[in-house]
């Protein structure tokens, strides 16, 4: 089975790690300690300018809540805007509305800047009360991806909701498996739910995506 592997990074070296381990993409953040915000431009740059390998950046102005106020839209545009100039090859967001749902409007207006085809929706889609529901705004927007654990804290754990999600979903939307992947549960979570793509952080050691890559080559 051919499973791409995408890379959470949110350093040059990180990057070039993930790259030696077999990443076959990057996500491009800042402080992944909470989940990731937007990356400084200057790093947006040099990571694009050193590997060989797509770079998506996430767009989030701060950590917390998905609903986000129009100054925060405005800069989240903005944002967007110059990572596409800087040579990104897409861009990860995330907007709930009020009741945790999609924010199609929202979503609809910040997707159009870099093209849906070029955005990951990402795990605030595990905040939302109704998986299918989300993902089915999604594709009536275009999005490209979606990055989900299947609304549980790892992917092992949400298998069911995967495997729904995806058998829902069918060629519509990628659905990337996220939230502790890792070399001894990359199998399961595979087979378990059918997803062709998986995300996993890189933490300055390329030991963690060969070891992924090792097991996904095996299958």
């Amino acid at each position: 089975m051919d499973v791409l592997v995408e890379a959470a990074v949110e350093s040059l070296d990180d990057a070039l790690a993930a790259v030696d381990g077999g990443a076959d993409r990057l996500e491009l953040c800042a402080n992944l300690a909470v989940g990731g915000t937007t990356p400084e431009r200057e790093l947006i740059s040099a990571v694009v300018a050193s590997v060989n390998v797509p770079v998506i950046t996430m767009i989030r102005p701060r950590g917390g809540s998905f609903v986000y106020s129009a100054r925060e839209l405005d800069r989240m545009r903005r944002d967007i805007e110059a990572a596409i100039q800087l040579g990104a090859a897409g861009v990860v967001l995330g907007v709930l509305d009020a009741e945790h749902c999609v924010d199609v409007e929202q979503t609809r207006m910040l997707a159009g800047v870099a093209g849906p085809e070029q955005v990951s929706f990402h795990r605030a889609i595990d905040r939302t009360p109704d998986l299918l529901a989300a993902a089915d705004a999604l594709i009536s927007l275009g999005i490209a991806r979606v990055l989900t654990s299947g609304g549980a804290a790892t992917a092992s754990e949400g298998l069911v909701a995967l495997d729904a999600l995806v058998s829902h979903v069918g060629e519509r939307l990628v659905v990337v498996a996220g939230g502790g992947v890792r070399a001894h549960t990359v199998r399961g979570i595979v087979e378990g739910s059918g997803v062709s793509e998986v995300h996993a952080r890189c933490e300055g050691s390329a030991a963690r995506i060969a070891g992924i890559r090792d097991v996904l080559a095996r299958m």
